[in-house]
């Protein structure tokens, strides 16, 4: 997933990282990581990291509170993440730019080509603690911004679980982008914010056990780790949005390795087996895992 779907698409961003490079002073070094089909790329530049993602033209100007700057200014410092330091956007005709500068972090990325494990890292006791204590305290800054919206919730629980959508959707503020290539081994750091915002409670837990399946020692890890949540009510809604979305995931043609796990999942939720992938889901905005 983490690689450009074409060349032209490789070439354009290239391109548009050096602009942004040259034009915030930079000079970048090493290879370059890319983000989902090629749509981010970012780059060293001393001690600093430049990431620049192509938005849609029509898409609204970042928005305040919303995003990397939206965490910059509300986000505690002490939730472990890398601290930015300016922003550049700009149109071209028929693609937008956004460049961010932040912290270069060195601790590798846990999973630096997909989002998904293969193996067990190995990550201390320590480490779980700090992410069970970053997310609790997340979880308690405010912004109005909403991921996973009820409606696309009430629509996704027929289509991809075979159940219907709860009534009520207990809500927390969350990463929403919480999977392996977006954690750090220690020290933690949780990477990309665009994400952030006010998502079902569980869902953040949820979602990276669903992207741990194939590790039965870590997915379990998870289960125990957050089990005073995901053990609750509201917390197994919340996983079911994730496994909801990995499924949605599923039926374009991603993660075909997880595909009977989050099925088997799903119905060890539910008691009920998933319709099986679904390759078009209309009239709803859909979410990006």
């Amino acid at each position: 997933m983490n690689w450009p779907e074409d060349d032209a698409t490789e070439t354009r961003m290239r391109t548009a990282h050096d602009q942004a490079a040259s034009r915030l002073g930079l000079v970048c070094a090493g290879p370059a990581a890319w983000g989902y089909l090629g749509r981010t790329i970012g780059r060293r530049a001393g001690d600093t990291w430049l990431r620049v993602a192509s938005v849609s033209v029509d898409r609204p100007s970042r928005l305040p509170g919303e995003g990397i700057i939206g965490a910059a200014q509300v986000v505690p410092e002490s939730i472990p993440r890398a601290r930015l330091i300016s922003v550049l956007d700009w149109t071209e005709p028929g693609y937008a730019y956004q460049a961010d500068l932040s912290q270069f972090i060195s601790a590798p990325v846990i999973a630096p080509q997909r989002p998904d494990l293969d193996r067990d890292p190995g990550l201390s006791d320590q480490w779980w603690a700090e992410l069970r204590r970053a997310l609790a305290e997340l979880a308690t800054v405010d912004t109005p911004t909403i991921r996973g919206r009820d409606g696309w919730i009430a629509k996704a629980f027929p289509t991809f679980l075979g159940v219907p959508a709860p009534e009520r959707i207990e809500r927390e503020t969350g990463h929403a982008d919480l999977h392996w290539g977006n954690l750090t081994t220690d020290p933690l750091t949780l990477l990309d914010w665009e994400r952030w915002g006010r998502v079902p409670v569980g869902y953040d837990p949820g979602l990276l056990h669903a992207h741990s399946l194939r590790v039965p020692a870590v997915a379990a890890r998870i289960r125990a780790e957050f089990a005073q949540v995901l053990d609750t009510p509201a917390g197994r809604t919340g996983e079911l949005v994730a496994l909801a979305e990995m499924l949605q995931a599923v039926g374009r043609g991603w993660y075909p390795e997880l595909a009977s796990l989050l099925a088997h999942r799903a119905q060890e939720l539910t008691g009920i087996s998933p319709p099986g992938p679904v390759s078009t889901f209309t009239g709803v905005e859909l979410p990006t895992t």
